[in-house]
């Protein structure tokens, strides 16, 4: 089954705890402080493959996790950092936030995105020697990544999509001009998820071209399967209007033609090759609608395979090519730029006999979930300023 949506809990690496640790060799019986730093957290990437065709891959996996960073250890050895874990998803995956706004759009092969960035290492002991304090007996616990919920949409990449109304023949004309094999039968709403398939000419060169379920009037507004599908066709460069010759052809495209107005997002602007399907039941089907739009009007027989040739060598003609960017980077094509957060007012230590608060104390329920990834156990005591605090 074709899935364009997929939700995901995305949770960046844990920074690894500074060592608490001091140096212990023969004939050296008080060496000062070693501990090393904690590694960094891996980060949660989203990365678009075009080898990818839909999100379904990502419907089972609900928690997306990177590698923590390791501990620092003894003689000043740090931590290694977390692995990062990259995440493939099909071009032209859009990334939105839990309050529905896009935060990233993969409109192009090889485009990231960093969802969730892991935890900086904590310092280890080593690093907290100074003129007064030399046997600093605390370490810096790596504080958690950051974690949230996102949202994935597909939008089809095409070069042409059919549009028309149900049972107009676009699934067939889709297996008569292609490798796709849809669902096709004589009944409305045959297809109910968008279908791509790749045209190919004689001298090598290839068209994606998408089915989607047919549109029905007041598709704009949410009526029929249509509402939900429309998005495909924003990233289509060319519309094929396929159209029941049987049936005036004139009032059909009118008809098509407001509910793309009405969705927006320029469908109603896009090139169109008409495409009158059925000529076996109608003889020289007629067209009067005028518009600069219409490109080209095509007639075809998906039953008997009339016309078919035609409109495979006019697609390569019609369908406009793509502007292709020279790209310099990898990033998405749109990214909100998050402000870096600020240093955070208050350190999580570990000593001795426990963890101790540095800074401005935070709430309780930030003390605990701190806590918790730092290992803290029940009964663990707790520095908070002049009070000691015992972990329920």
């Amino acid at each position: 089954m074709f899935n364009d949506r997929a939700r995901i809990r995305v949770q960046a690496g844990k920074g690894g705890d500074g060592g608490l640790s001091f140096r212990r060799e023969k004939y050296v019986p008080k060496g000062g402080p070693d501990g090393g730093d904690g590694g960094r957290g891996g980060d949660v990437v989203l990365v678009a493959d075009a080898s990818l065709r839909d999100l379904s891959a990502l419907r089972r996996r609900r928690l997306i996790k990177a590698g923590r960073g390791e501990n620092g250890r003894g003689a000043r050895k740090h931590g290694a950092d977390g692995g990062d874990t990259e995440l493939r998803v099909p071009v032209g995956t859009q990334v939105l936030s839990d309050d529905g706004d896009l935060i990233a759009d993969l409109a192009h092969p090889g485009a990231r995105v960093v969802l969730a960035k892991g935890g900086q290492g904590g310092r280890g002991n080593a690093r907290f020697v100074s003129s007064t304090r030399q046997v600093p007996r605390f370490a810096e616990v790596g504080p958690p990544g950051e974690e949230l919920d996102v949202e994935l949409h597909l939008k089809l990449l095409a070069d042409a999509a059919l549009v028309g109304l149900p049972n107009a023949g676009k699934s067939s004309l889709l297996t008569r001009i292609s490798n796709a094999r849809p669902k096709v039968a004589d009944y409305p709403f045959t297809t109910l998820q968008p279908v791509l398939g790749t045209v190919e000419s004689p001298d090598g060169r290839q068209l994606v071209v998408a089915d989607v379920p047919g549109l029905i009037e007041g598709a704009s507004e949410g009526v029929g399967l249509g509402h939900e599908f429309l998005a495909h066709l924003e990233r289509a460069r060319t519309l094929v209007h396929v159209i029941d010759a049987s049936h005036p052809a004139d009032e059909q495209w009118r008809l098509i033609d407001a509910e793309l107005a009405a969705y927006g997002a320029g469908l109603d602007e896009r090139p169109q090759i008409v495409v009158l399907n059925k000529i076996d039941l109608v003889t020289d089907p007629e067209f009067g609608v005028d518009d600069p739009r219409v490109i080209a009007v095509l007639r075809v027989s998906c039953a008997t395979g009339e016309g078919i040739d035609e409109l495979r060598k006019q697609l390569f003609t019609l369908v406009s090519e793509p502007v292709v960017e020279e790209r310099l980077d990898e990033l998405a094509d749109f990214l909100v730029y998050k402000p870096e957060p600020k240093v955070r007012p208050w350190r999580l230590l570990r000593t001795d006999g426990g963890f101790r608060v540095l800074g401005t104390p935070p709430s309780n329920d930030e003390l605990e979930r701190a806590l918790k990834a730092a290992g803290a156990r029940k009964g663990a005591v707790v520095e908070v300023g002049d009070e000691e605090l015992e972990l329920a």
